[in-house]
């Protein structure tokens, strides 16, 4: 079981959404907490909000010398990382008719990239120790294509593929690895969305079903049940049946 005593836990994208309402969470079940987003204000006034228990490191994910140097800077505070959650991210709805490049780049650099920046710098300090988790924030939606997710939904199954083989690692080195795939949670993100999203949870239902997840160091941590169920269902179809499903089901 993972406690607050394996060192701090740090959290990207921790600004708002899904990150702000762990980072609450895991500050209320005794953890000191290292949260990081560009916003610095909104980062200010989580720490505010987390009774001493939340430190603010402000951090752009996708500069890879900015990160190594948050992570140098943690530890000297802190002395050790327990929990590395990489949840920054972002989503840009796509079209056959509005594809742009830029679009996909910009999502792969923060979703793709910005983890493996943070793989990066706080790996050696996991391997060095023998100890410690990380857990990779990821989504249904990287299970199978859908509608208007051609960069994001790519960009969950590349997190998806990364923590599997990352997983191998683990058990050699001594580390945890988690793969956290949340179906819609009601964050800035799903406020974009123009379409009928189905078993929708709060911030504050995935952060419980996170932090009971990542106690308990399961791999997979996917959430609701409902929309799990769902998915899984169709990530099992075969393309003449998962096609016309995905149609009737989204409109589209």
């Amino acid at each position: 079981m993972a406690s607050p005593t394996d060192g701090v836990c740090w959290i990207t994208g921790a600004s708002s959404g899904i990150g702000r309402a762990l980072a609450l969470r895991m500050a209320a079940d005794g953890w000191t907490v290292c949260a990081s987003a560009r916003g610095a204000e909104a980062l200010a006034a989580l720490e505010r909000e987390g009774g001493g228990r939340i430190h603010a490191v402000p951090l752009d994910v996708t500069d890879l010398a900015a990160v190594k140097a948050a992570v140098a800077g943690m530890l000297a505070r802190h002395g050790r990382i327990g929990l590395a959650v990489l949840n920054a991210g972002t989503y840009i709805p796509d079209s056959a008719a509005t594809f742009d490049s830029a679009d996909f780049r910009r999502t792969y650099e923060l979703n793709v990239m910005g983890a493996v920046h943070c793989l990066d710098a706080v790996l050696p300090h996991f391997i060095d120790r023998r100890a410690g988790h990380v857990a990779l924030v990821a989504s249904v939606a990287g299970y199978r294509g859908l509608p208007s997710a051609m960069a994001y939904g790519s960009s969950k199954a590349a997190l998806i593929h990364l923590a599997e083989s990352l997983r191998f690692e683990g058990d050699k080195h001594g580390f945890g690895v988690t793969i956290v795939n949340p179906g819609f949670v009601k964050t800035p993100l799903t406020d974009k969305n123009r379409f009928p999203m189905p078993f929708i949870v709060t911030a504050e239902q995935a952060a419980d079903y996170m932090a009971e997840g990542l106690r308990k160091r399961d791999f997979e941590i996917v959430f609701p049940g409902r929309m799990a169920a769902l998915m899984k269902t169709l990530k099992g179809l075969p393309y003449r049946l998962y096609f016309p499903a995905v149609h009737k089901t989204t409109g589209k």
